[in-house]
This record gives structure tokens, C-alpha cells and sequence, in this order.
């Protein structure tokens, strides 16, 4: 069923989420989290996966509110900065680091137990007055295509998309088909979050005195 994960999102392009891990990454955490069987035998699998990212501030627009970070082999990404004022703690070289957490779940569903469709949904979060400058980002995007065909013997599956494309992915064991037919929906749940923190001491509080 992992075949189908990675063909439905790559080569069946259902999903369109770009990864802004443009730091350089310093370590993999792979997290694999199957899930367990449904009553009605449908299959489902999802897996997860860490980095660690360590970079440097290259440009800051004060005007844009936005600040650009350049990993170890060059990638910039650009993110903006809800809140002004953390622009002012910052200077081109700081050190930053950041953590890239990137997920993935797919349900077979039976037919009419859910609508085809697409939904995005974006988060952001920064850091309190006095703390050092950091935020987060996530983005989900859910989608759930219809199974068209099933051939056991091959073994794979054809996938319609929300938008009326049409995919056979192949699946590597006949068993995760098993009871799957025509009709049935396959939802996609697909997570992206990069939190992302200055690598450095948070300033001392000025005295009172």
C-alpha cells in the first residue's frame, strides 16, 4: 500500500505541496505508523518523518516583512514575519535551526461514505514578546479520489482525481487490494510544518534601574 502513497502523490500529481525545507538537513528521523486494520477490512497505512536543519539569516526587507534563510548547500527560502518587531533582533549571519516534520495517511473508504474533493489548510505561529524569534508553519492538504478499476492480477489500481484525472498506480502486494473495488474512495492526507528558531540566546531584559 506504500506503492500507492508514492505513485498517488508523484506521478498521479493529486498533490501539489512544495517543501520549503531549503535548510540543509543534519539528520532523518524516519516514523512509520501503519494503521491498524478497519472492521470492514478497507486498508490504510501513514508514515511520517523528521529533519533537523541548521542555516543562516541572508537578506532581511523590513519592508516586505520578510526574512530569507540559506542552508548549507546554498537553498534560500524566504518566509514572512508576522510580527515587525522580531525584525529588529535579527542581522544578516544570525544562525538559525529549524525542524521539518513531514506526514503522510491514506484510507481506502467505501463508496458514498465520503464526498471527492480537495481542501487546503494553513497555520502559523510565532513566538511571545521577549522570546527569541521563532515561528511555525504547517499546511495540510486533503484529497479523496474515486477508484475506477481493480486488477488483482496485475496488480494495481486506477485512481480519478478531484479534477477528472485518471492514474493506474501499481500496487507491489495483491494483499492490500484485497477488498478493494470500484467505487470505493481513497482519501489522502498529506502535512507539511517547519518550525524554525534563532539559533542563539534570547537579548537580556533591560533593568528597570
Amino acid at each position: 500500500m506504500k506503492r500507492i502513497i508514492v505513485a498517488t502523490l508523484v506521478t498521479a500529481g493529486l498533490l501539489s505541496a512544495p517543501v520549503t525545507a531549503a535548510l540543509a538537513q543534519t539528520s532523518t528521523t524516519p516514523a512509520p505508523a501503519p494503521a491498524p486494520a478497519k472492521p470492514e477490512g478497507k486498508p490504510a497505512v501513514g508514515e511520517a518523518r523528521q529533519m533537523k536543519m541548521r542555516g543562516t539569516i541572508s537578506a532581511i526587507d523590513k519592508e516586505k516583512n520578510t526574512v530569507t534563510l540559506k542552508g548549507q548547500k546554498g537553498r534560500t527560502v524566504t518566509l514572512d514575519v508576522q510580527d515587525p518587531a522580531k525584525l529588529e533582533a535579527l542581522k544578516v549571519g544570525d544562525p538559525v535551526v529549524g525542524t521539518y516534520i513531514e506526514a503522510i495517511a491514506v484510507e481506502v473508504k467505501k463508496a458514498g461514505s465520503a464526498v471527492p474533493g480537495a481542501a487546503v489548510e494553513e497555520r502559523r505561529a510565532g513566538s511571545k514578546p521577549g522570546e527569541n524569534p521563532a515561528g511555525v508553519m504547517a499546511r495540510q492538504v486533503t484529497v479523496t479520489a474515486t477508484v475506477t478499476a481493480v486488477n488483482k492480477q496485475a496488480p494495481s489500481v486506477t485512481i480519478k482525481g478531484p479534477g477528472g484525472k485518471v492514474e493506474t498506480v501499481k500496487v507491489q502486494d495483491a494483499k492490500n487490494i484485497a477488498n478493494v473495488k470500484a467505487g470505493d474512495l481513497v482519501e489522502i492526507t498529506y502535512v507539511q510544518a517547519l518550525a524554525v528558531a534563532l539559533d542563539k540566546p534570547a537579548p537580556a531584559a533591560k533593568s528597570g534601574k
